[in-house]
């Protein structure tokens, strides 16, 4: 549309024509030619028109002249969505390709894997629901629910491409100075965000229900090249009813992954867990933790070796979770214990709807898609009123160990 502008302007401008009386006589046989006069006649016509063509190239240059010079045509540049549309469509998605690109492929490749091994520990098929954001970016939805083990599950990836806006910036420049120069901040930047976020409620009390997420974010320069960047994530174990040995073999497990890494990951990140995962008004943890950590950007290590500590830690929490699920989902269970557990749900829903950062910033976030984010809230919970479990039971025990934090490996 933009390219019929000039073409347009300069119609507007040239809309009053000069008017020429000429009269245009046929060609005649050659035994009938024009007398001298009328061949006078047709030679001054044949003047006129030279000079019209000639006053009109002569307004038609000078007013490209002027709108080149004092109207340019303005060609938006393209956005970040459209930018990594492009690099798809002609190079596909390899080691060389930006990391948000590397990112989106591996949480998609890794959804498939999780939804296959979920579904053959149920034997029940995942919904799957593609959605795309008009703002750029889209997602896929992978649910469970009312199946033979889990009564929920939810195995989302969200891509996002928006703008952050300069109040945004200012106060996301308080754990990332490099996202702008303090006496530069711009009025807005592009930014991207992926990331695959899961959780699974079984129905046995006897299983714990499960938390992950992996994410990477990034703002993008005027060019398209990458500017600001950081990765977060982790993963959490939530029981109404404590197993010791599962607890340690979660948490050895991603013990095992931080120290290939960083030795210094693992009690950093398991602290870290516990102290947000936290319900302050209850006074308790949601459940019995794992790790968690965010903003890890080159402060922290390079881009390459934290994506591949992400990288090992997704692809290690199927063979860890559907064991410990193979251990619980057919013992045998009380009305009285499953009453438990819908006691203990809810105080898993007041964490996510109360203190979570993720549930919020979704929420708030033009475009969201409202049921992926609330994917993580279970199919049934319960309150009840002054609720207290009996002393030294098990599920006295589990409070105890919620209110203080065990290390487990």
């Amino acid at each position: 549309m933009a390219s019929r502008r000039p073409t347009l302007r300069l119609f507007a401008q040239c809309k009053t024509k000069p008017q020429f009386n000429h009269t245009w006589t046929p060609r005649r046989a050659a035994s009938s030619f024009q007398s001298s006069g009328s061949a006078r006649q047709a030679v001054s016509n044949s003047r006129n028109y030279l000079t019209l063509a000639a006053a009109g190239l002569a307004v038609a240059t000078t007013l490209s002249y002027k709108m080149a010079v004092e109207d340019p045509i303005r060609c938006d540049s393209p956005t970040l969505a459209e930018r990594d549309q492009q690099i798809k469509r002609e190079k596909g998605v390899n080691d060389a390709s930006p990391m948000r690109l590397r990112m989106e492929k591996f949480v998609k490749e890794q959804q498939k894997e999780i939804v296959r091994a979920l579904e053959e520990a149920d034997g029940t098929p995942f919904r799957v629901d593609e959605w795309q954001r008009k703002e750029g970016g889209g997602g896929i939805t992978c649910v469970l629910q009312e199946g033979k083990v889990f009564e929920k599950a939810g195995v989302g990836v969200s891509v996002v491409y928006g703008t952050l806006p300069k109040p945004a910036i200012i106060k996301m420049r308080a754990n990332h100075k490099n996202l702008a120069q303090e006496d530069d901040i711009p009025d807005s930047l592009e930014f991207f965000a992926a990331g695959l976020s899961l959780i699974v409620h079984p129905k046995n009390p006897m299983a714990p229900t499960v938390h992950l997420n992996y994410r990477y974010f990034e703002t993008a320069n005027p060019d398209g090249s990458s500017g600001a960047w950081w990765f977060g994530g982790g993963s959490d174990l939530t029981p109404s009813y404590l197993f010791d040995e599962d607890a340690i073999q979660f948490h050895k497990s991603l013990k095992e992954v931080c120290d290939a890494h960083d030795k210094e990951y693992y009690p950093r990140f398991k602290k870290w867990c516990d102290e947000y995962f936290y319900n302050k008004h209850r006074g308790e943890c949601r459940g019995i933790g794992g790790i968690f950590f965010d903003d890890l950007d080159e402060t922290v290590s390079d881009k390459e070796n934290t994506f591949a500590f992400v990288q090992d830690a997704l692809k290690s929490f199927a063979p860890t979770y559907i064991s410990i699920i193979n251990k619980r989902k057919d013992m045998p269970y009380t009305e009285e214990e499953k009453r438990w557990q819908q006691i203990r749900r809810g105080k898993y829903v007041e964490f996510n709807l109360v203190h979570d950062r993720g549930t919020a910033f979704g929420l708030n976030t033009p475009g969201a898609r409202v049921e992926s984010i609330l994917m993580s809230l279970p199919l049934t919970a319960r309150w009840e009123y002054m609720y207290e479990p009996a002393p030294k039971s098990r599920e006295a025990r589990l409070v105890e160990v919620l209110k203080n934090p065990k290390d487990w490996v």
